[in-house]
């Protein structure tokens, strides 16, 4: 099984990101994982998920600003 994430990752970051900068890989290794736990789950039920999780949770201090470049 560490094989199928390490190989997910791998892909996921060639083909979905293009770059990972070494500050946020963490982050981007549990977004993977996350993926890896429910990639049998539905589309619609993960959509709800995330949206849901997003909405009662805090502003991160990590990832404000993150598009603007003043992280």
């Amino acid at each position: 099984m560490a094989e199928s994430y390490f190989s997910r990752l791998r892909r996921m970051v060639v083909g979905q990101h293009h770059h990972v900068s070494p500050q946020y890989l963490h982050q981007y290794a549990n977004q993977a994982a996350w993926l890896e736990d429910n990639r049998r789950t539905d589309n619609g039920t993960l959509t709800h998920i995330m949206v849901s999780n997003a909405m009662g949770a805090p502003v991160s201090r990590n990832w404000k600003g993150y598009w603007q470049r003043t992280a």
